[in-house]
């Protein structure tokens, strides 16, 4: 008994994590139609700033991972200006060919400005934990799921309780509807990118913690990503979150009950699984063309 609460212990906080990992993802989906496949490597990029800043100020990477998140919103906005609207204007298919190209090329200038070395972020409690009679409760992981569920809670009150997020949620359902009762659908559009790429950034530092990691680390993680929200449902946040939950025990019970060589390869068994089994997730619902529920 001991080992299975531990195990789920386990499993529900990385699951935290990972559900602010992929919310930015799902999100980005369900109000523009856009398949990001950059994501991974903007996680990656939001773990080297991470460990970039805690090795040169000695900061904790967890609290660095706020000033990221400032940093990733810019990288979003920019990159949404300068290459997803403008695809979007001539082929909205083209944005998944672009996305592609931008996570391949992001790879390549992450190499070349910190290598290809493996990199990690060790806060002094990096190997401590709490003890709670007989079960162990690792600092990283809880501090870790702590700050994502804060910065989901965050978002969620961004998408419902102020204009922009109602702006947003109103594209989602209908752009040209949105359009015809004075929302600016194309700031509206910029800032959910933007919104979406700041998730990773803390994401990122969780991940500079959490793992060791290199520049082709963003090809396990956009496949990580892409279970949870095709599990979840694409374009639900909260699909997102019980996806990433539910993503965070398979490993956990992996590891625990059979091997852990084959942690990697749970992501890719669920994506089979959930597609042959229920293909619009656990909250999904029947894609339209003016967008997906957010």
């Amino acid at each position: 008994m001991t080992l299975l609460l531990q195990t789920l212990i386990f499993g529900v906080l990385i699951g935290g994590v990972y559900a602010l990992m992929s919310s930015g993802f799902t999100l980005i989906f369900g109000v523009m139609e856009v398949i990001n496949l950059a994501h991974g490597a903007l996680l990656i990029l939001g773990a080297y700033l991470s460990w970039w800043m805690w090795r040169h100020t000695g900061v904790d990477p967890l609290v660095l991972g706020i000033g990221t998140s400032v940093i990733m919103y810019g990288v979003g906005w920019l990159l949404y200006k300068a290459v997803i609207s403008r695809v979007q204007r001539i082929d909205p298919g083209l944005t998944l060919v672009a996305s592609f190209a931008v996570a391949i090329a992001g790879e390549g200038v992450i190499a070349l400005i910190w290598g290809t070395s493996t990199h990690s972020a060790t806060p002094s409690y990096f190997n401590t934990s709490y003890h709670l009679a007989s079960l162990i409760i690792p600092k990283a992981q809880l501090y870790a799921c702590l700050g994502a569920i804060a910065l989901l809670a965050l978002l969620f009150a961004l998408l419902h309780g102020t204009f922009l997020g109602r702006s947003i949620r109103a594209c989602a359902t209908s752009r040209d509807g949105a359009a015809l009762v004075g929302i600016n659908v194309d700031r509206c559009m910029t800032q959910m990118f933007a919104i979406g790429t700041a998730t990773t950034g803390f994401g990122g530092a969780a991940l500079a913690v959490l793992y060791q990691f290199i520049p082709d680390s963003q090809d396990v993680w956009i496949g990580r990503v892409l279970c949870i929200v095709v599990l979840g449902g694409l374009g639900s946040l909260g699909g997102a979150a019980v996806g990433a939950v539910l993503l965070g025990l398979a490993e956990s019970m992996t590891s625990a009950y059979w091997d852990t060589r084959w942690t990697t390869a749970v992501p890719y068994m669920l994506i089979i699984a959930i597609l042959l089994v229920r293909p619009q997730g656990i909250f999904g619902t029947t894609l339209r063309r003016e967008g997906a529920p957010a």
